[in-house]
């Protein structure tokens, strides 16, 4: 097999495989090291359901990007040494790098069910400013999505999942602490002025508009964690695809490589 052009044309052919998912691989893990940070703080929200599969999945997404970037190295020796042994080391390797990364795009494309309306209203009616924890975990719970709603509802100009309604139409421990008359809703979803005061708290409280936030705070929850969801799964599926013909192409190389 040595000297023939055709082994040589599919050896570079394979090289050139192996740097496409050794790049692949380095972006797949930025994207997922930029989820797992949680730019938009979101995290919080996710913990308080119990659910936190979205981050889990990015996590192994970074594990299995910097773990394709590695094989496709040894790939790529074994390729030049023409190593039975170097390259039977590369495909068990990567079958198993392999199936981790389709468990990770696997989960992570089944989550956009997940992220419904009721489940971010259920919480917020829940957590938001609950005074009576049941224990330390719940009181950790309770902090991190009424900071986060607050948050929401101050830099992000909504109020409550669908609307200021929310607080009027469902029962609440928000409601259960604050009469109707004076907090129908959080002093978060008042129009602020510059100095991040009410513009006019009488009107905000009756409802009037330009002095209450009507727009729902979801596509701000949902928007960020969808497309993240989708980037890392779509990412680690088209890699999949790709990795699985550059795999093939190196078993056949493995079995006419001359022991």
């Amino acid at each position: 097999m040595k000297g023939n052009g055709g082994i040589r044309c599919f050896q570079v052919l394979l090289i050139i495989g192996n740097v496409v998912i050794g790049l692949a691989g380095l972006a797949l893990t930025a994207e997922c090291i930029y989820f797992v940070s949680d730019q938009n703080q979101l995290y919080p929200l996710l913990n308080a359901t119990n659910n936190v599969d979205i981050f889990a999945a990015a996590w192994i997404g970074i594990f299995t990007g910097f773990a394709f970037f590695l094989l496709s190295i040894l790939g790529i020796i074994g390729v030049i040494k023409s190593s039975r042994r170097l390259l039977m080391a590369y495909i068990i390797l990567m079958f198993i790098v392999y199936c981790f990364e389709a468990a990770s795009a696997i989960v992570a494309a089944t989550q956009r069910d997940f992220f419904t309306r009721n489940l971010f209203l259920r919480e917020m009616l829940e957590y938001y400013q609950n005074t009576n924890p049941s224990n330390n975990d719940q009181q950790s719970k309770i902090n991190g999505v009424t900071d986060v709603w607050n948050r929401l509802m101050l830099t992000k100009n909504c109020c409550g999942v669908n609307g200021p309604l929310d607080w009027q139409n469902y029962t609440s421990e928000f409601r259960r602490t604050h009469s109707d008359a004076e907090y129908p809703w959080p002093q978060q979803c008042c129009v602020m002025n510059g100095n991040g005061e009410p513009l006019n708290l009488a009107l905000c409280r009756l409802g009037a508009p330009g002095y209450l936030k009507l727009q729902g705070c979801y596509d701000e929850i949902a928007g960020p964690l969808m497309r993240h969801a989708y980037g890392v799964a779509w990412f680690g599926f088209a890699i999949l695809c790709f990795a699985f013909f550059v795999l093939l192409a190196t078993m056949f190389y493995w079995m006419r490589i001359e022991c």
